[in-house]
């Protein structure tokens, strides 16, 4: 029985469950509402009595996935008590993972983001080209701007990393230690050397 009546008739969470199930990226709460025909104080509203629910708080019991938000946005995640389990389950098919260049380039754009590929080899103090290339093929990263004196594109990096670390903002990541050497020494206040 699917007529308009029905559809009308069914709860807005169980809307959002259906659209939640298939997405395979994180959905903001307006992007939601306008999934499923609602106000956005509704849908809130209505995630809210989700994420309570899977979490065990309502009346039935904690579930094996969980509601959360990452990157500015909502998807279902599975619980990380099972992050063991379901590795095993999937076995040989986990992703390609990031090769250590790779994993310092993305760093280092993080951190100093908006970044020109040259910026990052000098930070690097090696040739780049091929791990940014990588970088973009994988969404990990994009072209912000070119730069008008110098043509040179700035690089930032993207919401796909955000949902990988499981992250709102970069503002979540690590600070950098303050140990690092900040490159002050050899520099008297005013005068350089």
């Amino acid at each position: 029985m699917t007529d308009e009546t029905t559809v009308a008739e069914t709860p807005l969470t169980e809307k959002l469950e259906a659209i939640l199930l298939i997405i395979d990226e994180p959905l903001g709460l307006v992007a939601l509402a306008a999934a499923v025909g609602a106000p956005v104080p509704a849908v809130r509203q209505a995630i809210e009595t989700l994420v309570e629910d899977y979490d065990g708080r309502g009346a039935g019991p904690r579930r094996g996935f969980e509601l959360r938000e990452v990157g500015g946005g909502w998807r279902l995640y599975v619980r990380e008590d099972h992050d063991d389990l379901v590795a095993e389950f999937v076995g040989g098919q986990a992703p390609a993972r990031l090769s250590q260049a790779a994993l310092e380039t993305l760093a280092v754009i993080a951190y100093k983001q908006p970044v020109t590929r040259g910026q990052v080899a000098s930070i690097r103090a090696v040739n780049v080209d091929s791990v940014v290339r990588t970088l973009l093929a994988r969404g990990l990263i994009t072209e912000l701007f070119a730069d008008s004196e110098t043509g040179a594109i700035n690089y930032g990096t993207t919401d796909a990393l955000l949902q990988n670390l499981g992250i709102n903002s970069l503002d979540e990541l690590p600070p950098i230690s303050p140990l690092l050497d900040d490159g002050a020494d050899g520099f008297d206040e005013g005068t350089i050397r």
